[in-house]
């Protein structure tokens, strides 16, 4: 996000910087490791939130800007990711009936025996490497402060 105007930016304080830092090498190793604990499903991060969000849609299926809209994709980013998703049987995508330009992405039943097989390893790996570090209050308090940054990055989204 760049400046068009000539005004100094607003430089992070020492307080903000140290929060800032520990957040984003936290959430990148963060992410990194439970990329690396899905490799042996050969799913990605990308692609297990992508068939958790079909399965939990009824019929497994779901708009295709809807999908986006969840995941804070943009379009062509989850097109992209649907065409590497269906070579490898995992979701294929249906035109939507009621809209020409419209299609629904749809998980495979081996969309589903992958999710299927990797989610107890993915939720013990986001609860040793996640939840058991965090009290009740902690957890509350997380969930507040990311839905007021997801409310303001949705606002944000544009098509690339």
């Amino acid at each position: 996000m760049t400046s068009q105007n000539a005004t100094a930016p607003r430089w992070l304080n020492a307080a903000e910087m140290k929060a800032w830092r520990r957040y984003i090498i936290a959430s990148r190793r963060l992410l990194e490791a439970l990329d690396s604990d899905l490799e042996g499903h050969d799913l990605s991060m990308a692609d297990y939130e992508i068939l958790a969000q079909l399965s939990d849609a009824p019929e497994r299926k779901m708009r295709m800007s809807e999908l986006a809209e969840i995941a804070l994709l943009s379009r062509s980013r989850l097109s992209h990711r649907m065409k590497v998703m269906e070579k490898a049987g995992w979701v294929k995508r249906e035109a939507c009936p009621s809209d020409k330009r419209g299609y629904f992405a749809v998980m495979t039943p081996k969309g589903w025996k992958a999710i299927v097989a990797a989610a107890p390893d993915h939720v013990e790996s986001v609860r040793a490497r996640f939840v058991d570090h965090l009290s009740k209050v902690d957890q509350e308090i997380i969930s507040a402060i990311f839905l007021r940054i997801e409310d303001s990055l949705r606002k944000e989204v544009i098509e690339e």
